[in-house]
């Protein structure tokens, strides 16, 4: 899941595939399987925070 932010719209396609397989499989009801798919996303990127590079700044980011 390499690139995918949450609120990117390849993470919210992941999501509801994810979201769609719970609830099918019987894992999680239906108001439960957006929560649990969101966080198994959240788990799998191991996310701590989005680091920017220099050049994720823009021009002034070194102000």
């Amino acid at each position: 899941m390499s690139g995918k932010r949450p609120g990117s719209k390849g993470y919210d396609n992941q999501r509801a595939r994810l979201r769609k397989d719970l609830e099918n499989s019987g894992t999680a009801n239906d108001a439960g399987a957006d929560e649990l798919a969101n966080e198994i996303l959240q788990e799998q990127a191991d996310r701590q925070g989005v680091l920017r590079t220099e050049r994720g700044l823009g021009p002034k980011g070194e102000r």
